[in-house]
């Protein structure tokens, strides 16, 4: 097996792990009126975190995945305006800290869309921290061609491929 293979079997066996399941503890009295305040104070990233959907890929919301050109790492304008609201929710939530994954599509060997993917995350990570987001708060990894959201052979669907996702690590308290 090789350095992929251990890769992909490391993130298939996290994100089982992940999925286990522990029982439900009975709320408190007032656990309602603080999870309604967390929500309005945090906005639906703090909900989708909770039900488990935040970090899947995809989110229109505030740490929504910002998207690139075939075979470029520049960050675009309209993931600039994207990147500003993630930079703005991160002030907002200061012990939230994110690992910013890097995709391509499947057009190039497997070690330059992996070289890509960090590329990509840098880029974005480096357009944070310039907004004033500690790097401290950020990392960054590649899964280059191997986990798309989209598997389609066409355009579109690589067009949605070729991203930078923001998934939580530490997740939003109050």
């Amino acid at each position: 097996m090789g350095f992929r293979g251990i890769v992909f079997a490391l993130v298939m066996g996290l994100s089982a792990a992940g999925c286990s399941t522990s029982a439900a503890s009975k709320p408190t009295k007032g656990t309602a009126a603080k999870t309604a305040a967390s929500s309005q104070k945090t906005g639906s990233s703090l909900e989708a975190f909770q039900k488990g959907t935040l970090g899947k890929g995809g989110e229109t919301g505030p740490l929504a995945d910002v998207n690139f050109d075939f075979d470029r790492y520049s960050i675009r304008p309209d993931a600039r305006a994207s990147l500003k609201q993630h930079a703005g929710w991160l002030k907002a939530n200061p012990q939230v800290k994110i690992e910013i994954e890097g995709h391509c599509d499947e057009r190039g060997t497997s070690d330059y869309n992996l070289a890509l993917g960090v590329r990509r995350a840098d880029a974005a990570k480096q357009f944070l921290v310039a907004s004033g987001i500690g790097s401290d708060r950020l990392s960054i990894i590649s899964y280059g061609e191997e986990l798309p959201l989209c598997k389609e052979q066409n355009e579109t669907c690589r067009a949605k491929n070729r991203r930078a996702h923001f998934a939580i690590k530490t997740a939003p308290t109050n």
